[in-house]
């Protein structure tokens, strides 16, 4: 659904009261937003961005379920089984460092990545461990009671939508899964991205990704079998769980408003604030989810979808789609985009395949992915203005139960970096000898959340800023990043 009425429309609501001012962009993803919220979100951030919003973006690939730190990032191979990584290694570019064996492409990168081998947390349990690596450990339980997400607070201290394009800070890519318990790590990772506080303006937006005919045409390959997939299908925004509500197709609303708005003469009666979110709604968003618009070449580099996830139900992978929406995403205005990867959660169970199994799904899509998009960055010079935060909700024990597969483990978790001009090309942490705990220089979830925000803002000008909260200033500063990698 995409409404917009004005005072040049003559709409009034059933009670026939005026509805001048009301926007409605489902489509979009900024649900049900008001035009004068939206407005004052943007006048806010007039305000008091000033210099303390850095021109950096954040891209989060969260492995929802527990992506095993040693099948990913530190494969351990001179320790005796079952200490090491069941999918061995792969040499990287950087001297002396192997990652897991499904990553040969992306070991290729390592040196300009940062890989964090002794992240750690004490929350073993799915849904409270998504909570609290998603809040940067602000939500101590990780029962969403207290603090708020990385990127809602990312969104508070940035504003909500981008000063000039409109387009939303806060985004979570993913994906209308097919198996069961892909759909659970989903519900996590929507309840891990809350507002908290500060209300339903800084929650993401939510898109669940489908592929159109003539994007299937440039390359990439239908992910659901109804063959009916449109560029914007099933685009939420997320207030709360319960109010995630499916969106019908973005192009074919904007089609109709911008017919609708040219006949009544709204655009040119338009003040500039209405006209910047209709040109948002008409112009740039809809661009920003045109693949089509990309270079064959590009397409086939993401393309993902000849591999297949799941477990009781499969489906083709979109990771790579959804990586290449995040970098479009970006360039349209976006600060924070979370991209959501299911099905890490490898303990050979019912519900669940095993290790080798589950990273032969999983890892190849990630390598290809993750690969396509650094290199992606590079060649547009964006390596510098993108972090990317690849991590999960915990990693696996260093034990291989009976079935094959690794069961919960918060000791020590899979973290690595690339690009935001940090410093790259390191090694930060060390694990036992056994991969069960930090050996030396534990890195917690506020430290992530420190790295993150040190990159996005400039601390010295945001303490001496009018209008952010004090309690919001506060949690910036107790957020300490990783010292090796500050600038």
């Amino acid at each position: 659904m995409l409404t917009v009425n004005t005072s040049a429309l003559g709409s009034r609501d059933c009670e026939g009261s005026s509805r001048r001012d009301f926007l409605r962009v489902g489509s979009l993803g900024l649900g049900s937003l008001t035009l004068s919220g939206l407005l004052a979100n943007q006048a806010f951030a007039v305000r008091t961005r000033a210099d303390y919003v850095r021109d950096k973006a954040v891209v989060l690939l969260y492995m929802s379920g527990g992506a095993s730190h040693i099948e990913t990032f530190n494969p351990n191979m001179d320790a005796p089984s079952p200490y090491n990584s069941m999918t061995g290694e792969v040499s990287s570019s950087l001297s002396g460092v192997t990652f897991g064996g499904t990553f040969p492409t992306l070991a290729k990168w390592a040196h300009k990545m940062a890989i964090v081998r002794s992240f750690s947390h004490p929350i073993g349990g799915h849904e409270q461990a998504h909570v609290h690596v998603l809040s940067g450990g602000t939500d101590p339980k990780g029962q969403a009671t207290e603090g708020r997400s990385i990127g809602s607070l990312c969104a508070r201290i940035r504003g909500a939508n981008h000063l000039k394009t409109g387009f939303p800070t806060y985004a979570l890519l993913a994906h209308p899964e097919k198996d069961g318990q892909y759909r659970k790590e989903l519900g996590r990772v929507v309840k891990g991205s809350w507002p908290g506080d500060l209300g339903p303006s800084y929650a993401p937006f939510i898109r669940q990704d489908e592929l159109s005919r003539s994007e299937k045409d440039k390359g990439f390959r239908q992910s659901s079998d109804n063959g009916k997939g449109s560029i914007a299908d099933d685009m939420q925004m997320n207030l709360s769980r319960e109010r995630l509500e499916n969106r019908k197709a973005l192009l074919a609303s904007i089609d109709g408003l911008r017919r609708e708005a040219d006949a009544a003469g709204a655009l040119a009666a338009a003040d500039e604030y209405e006209q910047r979110a209709l040109d948002l709604i008409l112009g740039s968003a809809s661009e920003t989810f045109d693949l089509t618009k990309e270079k064959p070449k590009v397409l086939e580099a993401y393309d993902t979808s000849a591999m297949k996830i799941g477990h009781k139900v499969f489906r083709k992978s979109t990771l790579g789609h959804q990586m290449l929406l995040a970098r479009r995403m970006v360039e349209s205005g976006a600060g924070f985009v979370t991209v959501h990867s299911a099905g890490w959660d490898m303990h050979a169970d019912g519900n669940n395949p095993g290790m080798v199994k589950g990273m032969n799904m999983l890892g190849w899509t990630v390598d290809k992915a993750v690969s396509a998009f650094l290199q992606d960055l590079e060649d547009r010079g964006l390596a510098d203005k993108v972090l990317l935060v690849l991590t999960g909700d915990f990693g696996r024990t260093p034990t291989i139960n009976k079935r094959g597969g690794r069961d919960h483990w918060a000791k020590l978790g899979t973290l690595a970096f690339a690009g935001g001009g940090l410093p790259m090309g390191q090694v930060i942490g060390k694990a036992d000898r056994r991969n069960g705990e930090p050996a030396d220089n534990p890195i917690s979830p506020n430290m992530m959340m420190g790295t993150i925000l040190h990159t996005l803002f400039d601390f010295g000008e945001l303490r001496i800023a009018q209008g952010i909260p004090t309690d919001v200033v506060k949690r910036v500063e107790d957020a300490h990043p990783i010292p090796e990698l500050v600038v």
